[in-house]
């Protein structure tokens, strides 16, 4: 429920309140407006009832929350959340560029992507150390030793770095070396994963699940919100159809639906939503006309040598070729890079 008080409400009495709902056993939330004072509660309405306050001096209107996911509904935040990672935020006038290679494998070859990517406006590094594969025969990653190459890389060029979890048991570890944890899309619904890393002082890049609704995906975030951990980025990455041209359906049509419905940023994968290197440029000009937050792409100093989706990372040429016809695309959408 949204709860919102009259005018001359002070903070004490709102707090004086609050109390008087977690006493109850439900979830309260303090939202204190430049006009109003508004708070929360989270929990069971009939619990919330027995509190009348809808007959209580202070209370203005007292207003459900309609929707299944709660804290990260527009409904209760309706102004724009941004998410810090490293020095950016992401959110806002700012178009967000994190770009990077698919897995992280070595020293050499991360330095060298990441001394190149400083010569342009990104926010940050992505880079698998651990990679969730459909063959066990793939590679899966460099592990521990992978988040160290991140780590220190990231300390010598500044770059904030994103890398995916993919076990619980994993996420206090890598909270140690990277600035952003990613959730990937065969992980979406991980409820154990999702609480893991809710309990973390890290934001967290959650990626929609390859078969996974619009709705599915808030609710995933409202367990990463209910944990504890309010600094979630959601990312749109292509879903599975019957479309075999491209490796996914990019839906551009999620951007759009989330950005009214949550305040949560929200990025696109363009590179996992194609599967084509050729379509990624396109489809991140497209991802910014329709007011995505920014793009999180692929790109390799030699895709042809990448260990791990080489047909979708762009080159340096390329990728120089993505951030000069983005801006044209981003300035329009009112924002900048």
């Amino acid at each position: 429920m949204i709860i919102i008080l009259k005018p001359h409400a002070s903070k004490e009495e709102a707090q004086k309140l609050l109390q008087q709902i977690e006493q109850k056993g439900l979830k309260p939330l303090y939202m204190p407006g430049v006009e109003r004072t508004v708070i929360g509660a989270i929990g069971d309405e009939r619990v919330l009832q027995s509190l009348h306050l809808d007959s209580h001096p202070l209370v203005d209107q007292i207003k459900p929350i309609l929707s299944s996911y709660k804290l990260v509904s527009r409904e209760l935040y309706p102004i724009d959340t941004r998410v810090k990672v490293g020095r950016h935020a992401v959110g806002g006038e700012t178009f967000t560029v994190i770009a990077g290679p698919c897995a992280v494998e070595s020293q050499q070859q991360l330095d060298g992507i990441a001394d190149y990517l400083t010569t342009h406006a990104v926010a940050g590094i992505r880079g698998g150390a651990y990679k969730p594969r459909s063959s066990p025969y793939s590679f899966q990653g460099l592990g521990e030793e992978g988040l160290k190459i991140l780590k220190a890389t990231s300390d010598r060029t500044g770059l904030p770095t994103i890398s995916e979890v993919v076990d619980a048991n994993d996420a206090p570890l890598m909270a140690q070396y990277v600035d952003c944890l990613q959730i990937g899309a065969r992980n979406m619904q991980n409820f154990r994963l999702l609480e893991a890393v809710g309990k973390l002082d890290k934001p967290v890049l959650l990626k929609r699940g390859m078969s996974a609704t619009i709705e599915e995906l808030l609710l995933a975030a409202e367990y990463i919100v209910n944990a504890g951990n309010p600094n979630v980025i959601l990312c749109e990455r292509g879903i599975r159809t019957f479309e075999t041209a491209t490796r996914n359906t990019l839906d551009l049509n999620a951007v759009a639906y989330l950005k009214q419905k949550t305040h949560l940023p929200v990025l696109v994968d363009p590179s996992h939503g194609t599967g084509v290197r050729e379509l990624v440029i396109p489809l991140a000009r497209a991802a910014a006309a329709v007011g995505a937050d920014g793009i999180i792409v692929e790109t390799h100093t030699n895709p042809a040598e990448a260990l791990s989706d080489g047909h979708q990372n762009l080159d340096p040429q390329q990728f120089d070729d993505l951030m000069s016809s983005l801006k044209p695309f981003v300035e329009a959408a009112g924002r900048r890079l």
